[in-house]
């Protein structure tokens, strides 16, 4: 078993990636676009600059800044009081503080989106850390948000899993040298994740048994 494990957030941990999809289309038309089914995948997990940069690809001339703030706008509306969980959340969650695993969350939202979250599913005081895309110069699929994770926690990188759903998370994941395992949710996996991956699963429940198993 790994010393630490890291985890994404949306789509991982809450059932949120169809939140964010859902608006991406249904605010788009307000700047003149029809949506491209493509774009919402491509997005899912980028941060910062790079998010700007995928929405201007598939939406030139857009004013993407604002564009991305109404959206955030929405998703905050739509989880201020609930947010839907992951099956299997709080079991592995459990699983690796009964082993002393040390966990982080390390997700392209916003800081105070990451801690609101946590705090509405309980879960805020049961991670060692947690740091946002946003705070970073360059976000998935960049390494850069899970080796800080795992030097913040004291921990190599090869000695982490990382746990994600989204192909830039992953590819960030396998770019830190970590042990990445995807979790599907709205994705599904491609050659590259299934030659790079430790381990493919339906849920988070199977990541625990597959772990305490010693399959990964």
């Amino acid at each position: 078993m790994k010393k630490a494990a890291i985890f994404d957030m949306d789509g991982l941990m809450f059932d949120t990636e169809r939140i964010w999809k859902d608006s991406w289309n249904a605010i788009v038309p307000k700047y003149g676009y029809e949506p491209v089914p493509a774009f919402p995948k491509e997005v899912c997990g980028t941060s910062g600059e790079h998010t700007l940069e995928v929405i201007r690809k598939h939406y030139p001339g857009i004013d993407a800044v604002a564009f991305r703030d109404d959206v955030r706008a929405a998703v905050a509306a739509a989880t201020k009081d609930s947010v839907p969980e992951k099956e299997g959340l709080h079991e592995i969650v459990d699983f690796f503080k009964a082993n002393d695993v040390k966990i982080a969350v390390a997700s392209s939202s916003q800081q105070s989106k990451i801690e609101h979250l946590l705090k509405l599913a309980g879960l805020y005081d049961k991670f060692d850390f947690m740091i946002s895309g946003e705070n970073l110069t360059r976000g998935k699929p960049a390494p850069d948000i899970f080796l800080k994770a795992a030097s913040s926690i004291g921990v190599d990188p090869e000695d982490c899993y990382v746990l994600e759903d989204g192909l830039n998370g992953l590819r960030a994941g396998i770019a830190a040298g970590c042990a990445t395992i995807m979790v599907i949710d709205l994705t599904e996996p491609n050659d590259f994740v299934r030659e790079n991956c430790v381990g493919i699963y339906n849920s988070l429940l199977e990541v625990r048994d597959a772990i305490s198993a010693g399959d990964i």
